[in-house]
């Protein structure tokens, strides 16, 4: 196990495995998406309190999820950095860094319509409302400072110190339901007390979970790729890739 790990924490293995990864992946997380939209849009009954409105959460919860997921695998890439001191590490971060930003920005904007109907309001200044809008400025502060340091492997060392100490935003996310009196409600799944959703409606949310998911991996390794060539571009194994060389041919006169 040990063997693979370096292996593929060099930049040119991973290259290689990335690329034949992330096509599939990407595939795979497209149509997922359409069965769950589908499922949760069409297929799912109304539901008796909110009626039509409640379908965002099709969106609203995945997004949500994945916000705090891919902030997680952040800490956890920032942890193998600054420990193993691998240069693939900080580059996972930077790849997985905008599209945690996206799924907290849309974490937030979904929120914010599913809130004006439920609460008649469009924001309030509740317990997870307030610590999703913290990760999300985290997501921008991580970018912001990583892209604020000419020198890469200090910009990774500070990003990733940034990452592992921003962590500790997630819990409060998670548990901040529990922990204080808010407007949020509490988790409809548990895997204690399992769930309050009807089967369909809870197949549909966690299909698209699943998707975003997947997508979120995807366009990681897509992302990872670009910046492995950018990082590796005077080394010899860069100027070997045929679409490089093919690159370099059709430029030829």
């Amino acid at each position: 196990m040990n063997k693979i790990f370096f292996h593929y924490a060099a930049p040119q293995n991973f290259y290689a495995l990335a690329g034949r990864l992330w096509p599939w992946v990407a595939a795979l997380a497209s149509a997922l998406a359409v069965w769950g939209l589908w499922l949760g849009f069409f297929v799912a009954p109304t539901d008796f309190q909110q009626g039509q409105g409640y379908r965002i959460i099709f969106v609203h919860v995945p997004v949500s999820w994945m916000s705090m997921i891919i902030y997680l695998a952040m800490a956890f890439w920032a942890f193998l950095g600054l420990t193993f001191n691998t240069r693939l590490s900080g580059m996972m971060c930077r790849a997985l860094a905008p599209t945690g930003a996206i799924c907290a920005f849309l974490s937030l904007w979904t929120g914010a319509l599913w809130g004006k109907p439920m609460w008649g309001t469009w924001w309030v200044w509740d317990a997870r409302l307030t610590s999703e809008l913290i990760l999300f400025f985290l997501y921008l502060g991580y970018i912001a400072l990583t892209n604020a340091i000419d020198d890469t492997r200090r910009a990774d060392k500070a990003g990733g110190i940034l990452a592992l100490v921003g962590a500790l935003n997630v819990p409060v996310i998670y548990f901040s339901v529990k922990w204080w009196n808010t407007l949020h409600q509490g988790a409809s799944v548990s895997l204690t007390q399992g769930s309050k959703m009807a089967e369909i409606m809870l197949q549909a949310m966690l299909i698209m979970a699943i998707a975003f998911w997947l997508y979120a991996i995807a366009i990681a390794l897509y992302r990872v790729r670009s910046m492995i060539l950018m990082r590796e571009r005077h080394a010899q194994w860069v100027a070997d890739l045929p679409e490089i060389k093919a690159q370099f041919k059709g430029a030829l006169p």
